[in-house]
């Protein structure tokens, strides 16, 4: 059973979105301001977004579960308001429309677009406006998450966990990453507009999604999440759903256009042999997150057997283009069955640096809600104690500092 769980709800050109985050807590030092606004901010960046980033400045307003500056153990709630709701009003609205209402004001659209959730969506929910659908299918839905992820990121700083991302690829160009990423992933990218260690790379790329933003095209991309300071033992390998490395991959799965996802080495590791592969077992003395024996490299990205080894976790999402194209592709018109071309909405070129931000946010969603499955525990202190204890038993086995 989840320890820490979320939900979202709202639609892309409604009144606002809901996050909701259940399981946390009693005593975690959270400001909004300091905490999640910033990390909003960093969502709605990087070079080849759209027009609607310019209109939103996304901020939370805190509902429930918070009271002078620390969580209570409650469920969570939050808001974020949609600044772009005051033109949508009509078309948006929960209310019947009146019967003098001119239909263009609905901004009804029956032509369903590939790639996204509109056709299959008015099948199953027996709909026939794929408005009814787009709007809830919509990407603006992470804004959610990403409020719900920063609030998972706090808590994850309490006991030295650290979450960063960066950008390997964009359109095919891939980026040189150095051999020890920076310590401070993402105070070193998030200056670049790209989200990119490589600034050759990043120069290629925005020329990239220029080219592709004149011809109506959009581009795809891969995102690398890392996280440091994972203590070694969370997750499990007894049953299917506790394996973390399957419960990452549902996370990163559930983001909008993720298509892939990797491990680790993952894709690069199935075409090569096994000894070029797996990570010798070494003595870390050092290292008490790993009980003093660590691995020699990284390739397993921070998991064995569905648990972490303490080594830092590594993780890729694969991004395919964007599916709204102003190239718009062949479709149906779902009123008379015509065939036509499909309907297009305001988009991005290209999104891959934000969908890294999210990425961090579902992996500090999945995260603490294995340390909390591994250690429980009411409150901040409470998880605390039970953590040192743990790490306490790991020096205690005689594996860090003693001669085994």
């Amino acid at each position: 059973m989840k320890r820490l769980s979320f939900r979202t709800a709202g639609e892309s050109h409604g009144r606002g979105l809901i996050a909701l985050l259940e399981g946390l807590p009693a005593g975690l030092d959270l400001v909004t301001e300091r905490d999640v606004d910033p990390q909003l901010e960093r969502r709605q960046g990087g070079y080849g977004r759209g027009r609607r980033m310019k209109i939103e400045s996304d901020r939370v307003e805190v509902i429930s579960g918070l009271r002078l500056g620390e969580t209570l153990g409650s469920p969570l709630a939050m808001v974020i308001w949609n600044r772009d709701w005051e033109n949508w009003t009509v078309a948006m609205s929960s209310e019947p429309p009146p019967d003098d209402v001119n239909p263009k004001a609905l901004r009804s659209m029956y032509l369903p677009r590939p790639g996204h959730a509109d056709l299959v969506g008015v099948f199953k929910y027996d709909r026939r406006d794929t408005r009814d659908i787009l709007e809830r299918a919509s990407a603006r839905e992470t804004a959610a998450r990403v409020a719900c992820g920063a609030v998972a990121r706090r808590f994850l700083e309490e006991f030295g966990i650290r979450i960063g991302s960066h950008v390997l690829s964009v359109g095919g160009i891939e980026a040189e990453v150095p051999d020890a990423l920076p310590e401070d992933l993402n105070g070193a990218v998030d200056d670049s507009p790209l989200r990119c260690l490589d600034p050759d790379a990043t120069d290629r790329i925005i020329q990239a999604i220029d080219e592709a933003r004149a011809t109506g095209d959009t581009l795809g991309g891969v995102f690398e999440v890392v996280a440091t300071g994972v203590p070694v033992g969370l997750g499990s390998h007894v049953s299917w759903d506790a394996k973390l490395d399957g419960r990452l991959a549902q996370a990163l799965m559930s983001i909008q256009a993720i298509k892939a996802v990797e491990i680790g080495d993952g894709i690069g590791g199935a075409l090569r042999p096994g000894t070029r592969v797996h990570d010798p077992i070494v003595r870390k003395p050092d290292e008490e997150r790993m009980g003093g024996i660590g691995r020699a490299s990284n390739r397993a990205g921070g998991l064995e057997g569905g648990i972490t080894t303490g080594e830092p976790l590594v993780v890729r999402g694969h991004m395919k283009p964007i599916s709204t194209l102003r190239n718009r592709l062949p479709s149906v018109d779902l009123r008379d069955g015509s065939v036509a071309d499909a309907a297009t909405e305001r988009s991005d070129v290209s999104a891959v640096p934000a969908a890294g931000v999210v990425g961090e946010a579902m992996v500090a969603l999945v995260l603490a809600d294995a340390l909390l499955e591994k250690f429980g525990g009411d409150s901040v202190d409470e998880v605390r104690r039970n953590l040192d204890g743990y790490l306490d038993h790991l020096r205690a086995r005689g594996f860090g500092e003693r001669e085994l």
